[in-house]
């Protein structure tokens, strides 16, 4: 993100992928820093009785969702570990953490499917390129549909991310 910084992306950005990508990456910053400063105990603690979501199980899940929509969708790649294995397409599957997952394995997961995206857009002649694989049962989307989805996807979590913080300073 250069020239900006997650609190304030460019007031005025020179185009629409330019919007597009810095307002994803301000979000994804969010979702990265929930992790900051947490025990790993505290990361994988559901906090709220009604849920079953947990701090390191939500930014699980948005690697999951980077890859889906990016790799899988738009690229009609192959998803990549730890998501290549029957079942893993599924985003309760991609909540539950695995034995053996940490903070810093969660966070590189994340740093890596974000890093993916960014290629595969990169790849993209236009926002108005479509998806190679149809979603929905309806058809492709394009690629600024997906951004525009995956920004409210990840700020979507990133109130919950909030919340549950709030929930561990409140204990």
């Amino acid at each position: 993100m250069t020239g900006t910084t997650t609190e304030h992306p460019d007031l005025q950005p020179e185009d629409e992928r330019t919007a597009l990508a810095q307002r994803l990456d301000q979000y994804r910053a969010i979702a990265t820093a929930a992790l900051v400063d947490l025990r790993w105990e505290e990361a994988s603690t559901r906090l709220l009785p009604a849920t079953d979501l947990t701090i390191a199980g939500i930014v699980r899940h948005l690697a999951w969702a980077e890859d889906r929509w990016f790799q899988g969708r738009l690229l009609g790649a192959e998803m990549p570990a730890p998501w290549d294995v029957p079942g893993a397409d599924d985003p309760d599957h991609a909540m539950r953490l695995a034995p053996g997952d940490t903070i810093d394995g969660i966070v590189q997961l994340y740093s890596s499917a974000c890093e993916r995206s960014r290629a595969a857009v990169e790849r993209c002649d236009s926002l108005s390129d479509v998806a190679a694989v149809p979603s929905f049962g309806i058809g492709p989307v394009n690629v600024r549909w997906i951004l525009v989805h995956m920004i409210e996807e990840t700020a979507r979590h990133a109130g919950h991310l909030d919340l549950l913080r709030d929930c561990l300073r409140s204990r």
